[in-house]
């Protein structure tokens, strides 16, 4: 078995060597070789629209039309099973029109599938796609259910995904203990370089489930994925965006810095055709911030000065911020994106509008604290501390972090 996964990985290596990898999926994998894990038994799924198979079929209506099993419940992270609900929408639960059965909400009153949700379920399949990021609630489902499932002793299956924006980069602040919540329920940091199946397998090892209770966890691994591999460099040809406002590659390549926004009173891009890309307020003068912010010649990255007026989208439940309001502000424009910092460079941004615009700058001070995971980031900037020092007062901890995350990690470079 050894030498078989040595030799797959050395050909996945010469293929990546030549062009762009032919990565599969734990979705794929399962119906290939490791269907033995579900046939004929019950199966509850957590999901959403981005649990595709290659042949563009998702993962519930192929597990459906299968004789070989049984799909008896449906669970849906933030914007439901079906990925069309807007952000912050309060989700019901619902028979889903497809498949017929039942999908339970784990967005809102409800994080965990509870016993009578469960009932009749043999094994519980995590299937959807992540974004590589602390605050992205679909990590903290993955061990709400994970959890529900250990609790009902209901083996646990991952089918994993790639990380998109990449599996070695690690940066930002941990989570401090006391701001544990939805978007950091475990001590993360912000950009973690790991995939679904290796955060399950770190919940689950770490004793970071309720009580220190430990699931009969299955990782379906990934063929030919390698850490430093893109996205766009796995040679998966579709591209489900993860949520509304994530709509590309390039929005997920400055999210893990650009979401910080939300936590200020500067549009995080929400209502515009580039959202988390295009940064800014009414209060801004997009040149002034863009010329200071490029004389720190950061790596990888240039800002360009804009102007852009937010709008609701249809059906959206939460309106954009300065909806129908001209705002000045930024284009992050990635020069490179190897050596790009997302959160370093959220870190410039708002030290340098806090610098210009003392007055006007104002703090959603829980939300901030819990997206940084620290309030230590917002008292910093607020101190008039330099970036580069706020920068340098998260390198124990995630230095720490990799120690941990060593231990589970899945795939070579």
């Amino acid at each position: 078995m050894i030498r078989r996964l040595t030799f797959v990985l050395a050909l996945c290596v010469v293929f990546v060597a030549l062009s762009s990898a032919q990565v599969k999926t734990g979705a794929d994998l399962l119906f290939e070789k490791y269907f033995h894990l579900i046939q004929g038994k019950n199966v509850g799924l957590v999901t959403n629209h981005s649990a595709l198979l290659s042949n563009g079929k998702h993962l519930a209506d192929a597990l459906h039309e299968d004789k070989r099993t049984n799909l008896v419940v449906l669970f849906g992270p933030e914007h439901g099973v079906r990925g069309d609900a807007p952000a912050g929408a309060k989700i019901l639960d619902a028979v889903d029109q497809k498949t017929g059965v039942t999908a339970y909400s784990l967005y809102g009153a409800i994080n965990k599938p509870t016993k009578e949700m469960l009932k009749g379920v043999d094994v519980l399949i995590f299937d959807l796609q992540d974004v590589g990021v602390r605050f992205y609630t679909f990590i903290s489902t993955l061990s709400y259910a994970m959890e529900a499932a250990a609790e009902n002793n209901i083996p646990y299956i991952v089918l994993d995904r790639p990380n998109p924006i990449r599996g070695t980069w690690v940066e930002g602040f941990n989570r401090e203990d006391s701001l544990r919540s939805f978007v950091g329920l475990h001590p993360i940091v912000i950009a973690h370089g790991m995939t679904i199946g290796e955060l399950a397998t770190m919940y689950n090892n770490e004793g970071w489930l309720k009580n220190g209770i430990k699931a009969n966890l299955t990782v379906v691994r990934m063929e030919c994925w390698m850490r430093s591999m893109w996205y766009d460099q796995t040679g998966l040809k579709i591209w489900a965006k993860p949520s509304p406002n994530l709509p590309t590659l390039e929005s997920c390549v400055v999210y893990p810095g650009t979401c910080f926004f939300e936590g200020v009173n500067i549009s995080e891009g929400r209502g515009t055709e580039k959202p988390f890309e295009m940064i800014g307020a009414p209060y801004i003068d997009g040149s002034k911030w863009a010329k200071m912010l490029n004389d720190y010649k950061l790596k990888g990255v240039t800002f360009e000065p804009i102007e852009f007026t937010t709008r609701s989208i249809e059906g959206a439940v939460q309106h954009p911020k300065y909806e129908g309001q001209k705002s000045g502000g930024v284009f992050i424009k990635v020069t490179d994106r190897d050596s790009f910092e997302p959160v370093k460079a959220a870190v410039y941004m708002l030290s340098v509008a806090k610098n210009l615009y003392p007055d006007s700058l104002k703090w959603r001070d829980r939300s901030i604290d819990r997206l940084s995971g620290t309030p230590s980031f917002r008292k910093a900037i607020d101190a008039g501390i330099a970036p580069d020092k706020i920068v340098e007062m998260w390198k124990e901890s995630v230095e720490k972090f990799k120690a941990i995350r060593a231990k589970h990690l899945l795939y070579p470079l």
